[in-house]
């Protein structure tokens, strides 16, 4: 693959695509409801969805690193965003990323391991923290699947150093279902979390106003979508933390 020192510049390749890319940037940078921290984490979600890992993903990667946002964030973020997107697609996000540490000199962030009782499947498991209904629901599509969502959520109830909040989490991973278009349960889904992570449902909107530049069709969509869900007045008061 070939390191940041040889990569060439986007200008490089194509001035007036560098140009346009600058101008888009510029226009979703400047939307104010979103954090430069859940900037960065959408558009390294959207890189690993899309399987965009070379100057995009780096680029996304340099703008975080000025902003604050360590390798470990993004690192945790691989972490959370697998659960969707999958894990070979988030397996070479880490792989990227390790590159990019060694490429900027950055250290490699240590991480504790998961308790055991998170990451078991047995009797000595820890409980489901799904919330009942979409367990419920996960359990009606079928059990095994609803214990691999029992899993998967175990694996990510940590709220440590280097964790996303609720309200990232919620912005996350609606993002996801935007790149896939999964638009309809999950998407309902993740946009309540969002809520009740305190995001209003402007932040949400702000969250697809950024996403256009991953795709303006996808963002069609999903615009289409989430305000039918937002229209709902059960919406609104999910609105309120929890």
């Amino acid at each position: 693959m070939t390191t940041t020192e040889t990569r060439p510049d986007l200008a490089e390749l194509d001035p007036v695509f560098a140009q346009m890319t600058e101008a888009t940037a510029a226009y979703v940078r400047a939307i104010p409801e979103l954090t430069d921290r859940e900037k960065t984490f959408l558009s390294v979600t959207a890189d690993v969805c899309q399987a965009s890992l070379g100057c995009a993903f780096e680029a996304h990667v340099r703008a975080g690193l000025a902003a604050g946002v360590s390798t470990g964030d993004i690192r945790e973020l691989l972490r959370f965003v697998s659960y969707d997107c999958g894990y070979h697609a988030a397996a070479a996000g880490v792989e990227r990323i390790a590159e990019l540490e060694t490429d900027l000199g950055l250290p490699r962030p240590d991480a504790e391991p998961l308790a055991p009782e998170l990451v078991s499947t047995g009797p000595d498991a820890a409980p489901s923290p799904l919330p009942p209904a979409v367990r419920a629901r996960a359990a009606e599509l079928d059990p095994h699947f609803a214990g691999f969502f029992d899993l998967q959520s175990r694996m990510r109830t940590g709220h440590g150093p280097g964790t996303l909040s609720e309200r990232e989490r919620g912005l996350v991973s609606l993002s996801v279902d935007v790149h896939y278009q999964t638009l309809a349960d999950t998407f309902r889904t993740h946009v309540g979390r969002a809520l009740r992570g305190g995001a209003s449902p402007e932040d949400v909107r702000a969250a697809l106003r950024f996403n256009a530049q991953f795709g303006v069709t996808r963002a069609w969509h999903a615009w289409e979508a989430v305000n039918e869900i937002l229209a709902q007045p059960s919406t609104s008061s999910a609105s309120r933390p929890r």
